[in-house]
């Protein structure tokens, strides 16, 4: 939630950046655990009734969730839940969600609503007010997708100005598809998302908040090292959001160049290998996410280098 410090008559509103940095420094960690609930991948304590309607696997979902963030709590800074497997199960996942955000959120974590959402003109305004919108707004931050120009992020922009959100544009995501696009050459020989980048770091000049970093951001695959450190030498100020570290291959090594504009300056997403390491390690699901993310966080701390 954004925080508000009373000046005088004037309410200031905290930029997502600076409470960012704030917790990562405090807690010494950089991790960001994604929620991504199958109801057919839950511990068989919740399974129970779930396959029985969406309502019942909502529920299911959303206990799984609340019991994934007190579990990890303490080794993360933030959730990042995936809208897509709460919509999956129509207006019962969608109240999920909601609930799931606002249980991270008095566990003391930051949210990044994961909805990659991208539109024009009054559509992209909607999106905007939906998640970052409001009092309390759904999430901190917001994944959104910026290849549909300049003009479609600006509503972003905006709330990041009004409200002190965070935006996480995709620049270069961590899908071996997503080459054939981003990876296109320009006429000046630089690849697509090279250009992409160069908009998210104009647009997020003015968003840099008191710890010298943007609540404007960009998601960077972390399963390609080599433009992790491109990105940042094209982002100095963009706080990068690094999936791909576990179940698609990556290590925290491989990131380790993200970190150069200070801690706070990357975050590293995980999902899969910390919220169903139940699965591979045998032991209570609470117990082997916690020992999961416990790890991950001594790891990508080290590499951070602070």
């Amino acid at each position: 939630m954004a925080q508000r410090v009373e000046v005088g008559s004037a309410a200031l509103t905290t930029a997502f950046s600076d409470r960012l940095a704030e917790e990562v420094e405090r807690k010494r960690t950089q991790l960001v655990v994604g929620l991504d609930p199958r109801p057919e991948l839950l511990p068989v304590e919740l399974r129970g009734d779930a396959g029985r309607s969406r309502a019942h696997a909502a529920e299911a979902c959303v206990r799984f969730c609340r019991g994934l963030v007190d579990a990890v709590a303490p080794y993360v800074v933030a959730v990042k839940p995936q809208l897509a497997y709460f919509e999956a199960l129509g207006a019962d996942g969608v109240r999920g969600f909601e609930e799931v955000c606002a249980y991270a959120r008095t566990a003391g974590l930051l949210v990044i609503a994961d909805a990659k959402r991208g539109d024009i003109g009054h559509t992209a305004r909607a999106y905007a007010a939906a998640y970052l919108g409001g009092e309390p707004p759904l999430a901190d931050a917001l994944t959104v997708s910026p290849y549909l120009g300049p003009d479609s992020l600006e509503p972003f922009v905006l709330a990041c100005r009004r409200s002190g959100a965070g935006v996480f544009c995709l620049v270069k995501t961590s899908n071996p598809g997503g080459a054939d696009v981003q990876e296109l050459v320009l006429s000046d020989g630089r690849p697509l998302w090279h250009e992409v980048a160069s908009i998210v770091h104009e647009l997020g000049r003015e968003l840099v908040g008191d710890r010298g970093l943007s609540s404007f951001g960009a998601v960077v695959g972390a399963t390609h090292p080599r433009a992790v450190g491109e990105a940042r030498r094209l982002m100095p100020q963009a706080i990068l959001l690094l999936p791909g570290v576990g179940a698609q291959g990556a290590t925290p090594a491989d990131v380790a160049r993200a970190f150069t504009s200070g801690p706070a300056s990357a975050l590293v997403t995980v999902s899969r290998s910390v919220i169903y390491a139940f699965r591979v390690e045998g032991a209570d699901w609470r117990t082997a996410a916690a020992a999961e993310a416990a790890r991950l966080r001594r790891e990508v701390w080290a590499v951070s280098g602070w």
